[in-house]
């Protein structure tokens, strides 16, 4: 299939861009270095193909790296017809160097090009007009303003671009690639086209620059920053909240009619325990989920976060991490695995080593149920503030802190240690910082409803085959109510000395070995096993049945800081490894963070 590629600098809405040409629904969010991996979709006959931001050919960051490379290989290809640069209206001239750069390699390949103007609504509101005529003119290349989130100027793009590269594919276009080029004059060129035909930046920074006077204040933007860190902690447990009530009463009664339907024997048992017992208490858990991606993705689109990296930068400079982990720390929260690509917009491979390193402790959504479980089972549901504070949620945030705190005292470890000597003299921290903008609700709310997806199809498989392993090792051979006699039983006092002096019984221990597969198994397992040792309780009630069962305060405070801080993740553990080319780096890690987990667990146990 004939290919159309999409390049552009970061933060500039091409990925927005790519979303209205191909109808897919890619991440779409206000920071530079968002998109690290090439995403391609259909369009009309061609595949439409984003590369990830670059703001010029001659690279500073890791991601830059991959996108220079990957658009060489792809000017190389036959079947790459068209080339769309995507600028940003309100930014002509840092847009114009990466584009005019661009259009000189296009022609050294023999490449058609187009440039896509996008942003042109901002502009209309700001009161200025550009001479999009003159600007394709001088350019030597088709111009077409547009905005991809009004879809302004959008049907006739698709149908320029469908034309261009269709006269593209019919012509005889040199693919020889020539010499380096010096991209020097693009540079030159790129500032007195902006000049001529872009807004004064006065009228870009002037409302941006009030507001900054604000958020970025050494006082009130350091007080704005940790009451957004807070409210973004407590919301998960505040408005989730009826939301999780409204899925567990929706388990509740469907178990109840499921199982009055087939009455007593094996299929109620299993229904009861693995089914609404594992999976079920899973289920109840993904509202926080949505919650959580929801508020990421308003900080993320209205251009909050680059502001979050700058306030963050010197504090996190002093545990030899940069600004710019900040947002690989933050987006880790929902799942480390784009966290640590996300890490490759660091400049400095030190600091970009320890982030990835230590992005394994930020508390990420696998762990969610697990923390939400076991803080209703420890912390009363005592609120404040007329019921805008709610201890469970200061709980929840304390967690998420600790999670934090330990990854500062890693990097700063890590920082100290010979195993990032590597560089001897350190990048400069370069941010760009975007203009506030309103979110794009329809990618943010299909955002949200695809993280629920996603994270019901990666984990459900899963906890339900461990639900169904865990069921039938624990109802043989004795049947339902026989729990210690069972198959999962004889096993259980195998491992039990393991986890007694985390206060634990086997119960437990079989849960947490359990959820090395998926940290989210925890709760599914435990589902099950507290379903076959007590049919008659509440199934979708995990939370009453392990109160009921006498958990410590001390032995659940365990649990919850072994989940804060082991590396429990296959996925992770890949995604490292492929990052870092180090197997046994990776492999220590993994060991080192088990074995603090489990000292911190013994502690929590003995001595709370």
């Amino acid at each position: 299939m004939k290919r159309i590629i999409l390049v552009g600098k970061p933060n500039s809405g091409k990925s927005l861009l790519f979303n209205q040409l191909t109808g897919l629904r890619q991440k779409v969010a206000n920071f530079p270095g968002v998109t690290v991996e090439l995403k391609s979709g259909r369009f009309d006959q061609y595949q439409l193909v984003d590369f990830p931001g670059a703001y010029s050919m001659s690279t500073l960051t890791r991601d830059e790296d991959i996108a220079v490379e990957k658009i060489n290989q792809a000017l190389l290809d036959q079947d790459t017809s068209l080339i769309i640069c995507n600028l940003d209206a309100t930014r002509l001239q840092s847009s114009l160097m990466f584009g005019m750069q661009m259009q000189a390699l296009a022609h050294q390949y023999g490449k058609a090009l187009v440039f896509a103007l996008n942003m042109i609504d901002e502009v209309t509101r700001f009161g200025h007009q550009i001479d999009v005529a003159g600007l394709s003119r001088d350019l030597g290349a088709p111009v077409f303003a547009l905005s991809a989130k009004t879809l302004d100027g959008i049907a006739e793009f698709k149908t320029a671009v469908i034309q261009l590269a269709a006269e593209a594919d019919s012509s005889n276009l040199n693919t020889v690639a020539l010499p380096p080029l010096d991209y020097s004059v693009q540079v030159k060129q790129s500032r007195l086209l902006a000049t001529q035909y872009g807004m004064p930046s006065s009228v870009v920074l002037k409302k941006q620059n009030a507001i900054d006077a604000f958020m970025l204040n050494n006082v009130s933007g350091g007080i704005a920053f940790l009451l957004v860190m807070f409210l973004l902690f407590q919301s998960i447990f505040t408005f989730a909240t009826p939301l999780m009530d409204a899925v567990e009463n929706a388990i509740g009664v469907s178990a109840s009619f499921i199982t009055d339907l087939t009455g007593p024997g094996m299929l109620a048992d299993f229904l009861n325990d693995a089914l609404f017992g594992g999976l079920g208490s899973f289920l109840v858990f993904v509202p926080q989920i949505m919650v959580l991606t929801l508020i990421i993705g308003v900080l993320e689109d209205s251009g909050y976060l680059a502001r979050a990296a700058l306030i963050c930068h010197r504090p996190l400079s002093y545990f030899g991490l940069s600004g710019r982990s900040f947002i690989p720390y933050l987006s880790a929260h929902a799942c480390a695995i784009p966290a640590i690509l996300a890490a490759r917009t660091i400049e400095s491979p030190r600091k970009r080593l320890i982030t990835m390193l230590t992005v394994p402790l930020m508390s990420c959504s696998a762990r969610l149920p697990v923390y939400a479980l076991l803080v209703a089972v420890l912390i009363p549901d005592t609120r404040y503030l007329g019921g805008i504070v709610n201890l469970q949620g200061v709980a929840f945030f304390g967690l998420y802190l600790f999670g934090i705190v330990t990854a500062l005292l890693v990097s700063l470890l890590l920082s100290r240690s010979a195993v990032t000597d590597n560089e001897k003299s350190d990048m400069p921290f370069i941010l760009e910082l975007p203009s506030y903008r309103f979110p794009h609700w329809k990618p943010l709310i299909h955002r949200v409803l695809s993280s629920a997806k996603q994270f019901i199809y990666r984990a459900g498989p899963v906890i339900f085959a461990v639900s169904l392993g865990i069921w039938l090792l624990g109802y043989f051979p004795t049947s339902a109510g026989g729990l210690e006699d069972s198959y999962l039983g004889v096993i259980g006092q195998w491992i039990e000395p393991i986890f007694e002096p985390l206060g634990l019984d086997w119960r437990y221990g079989v849960a947490i070995l359990m959820s090395f597969l998926a940290r989210e198994v925890f709760v599914g397992a435990l589902g099950t096993l507290f379903g076959i040792d007590g049919a008659d309780e509440n199934i979708a009630g995990l939370a009453a049945n392990i109160q009921a069962d006498g958990l410590t305060f001390g032995a659940g405070m365990g649990i919850l800081l072994f989940y804060v801080v082991a590396l429990q993740c296959v996925a992770t553990v890949a995604t490292l490894k492929a990052e870092t080319g180090s197997a046994r780096l990776v492999g220590a890690l993994v060991l080192g963070y088990g074995m603090l987990a489990y000292l911190l667990a013994m502690f929590c146990a003995q001595f709370l």
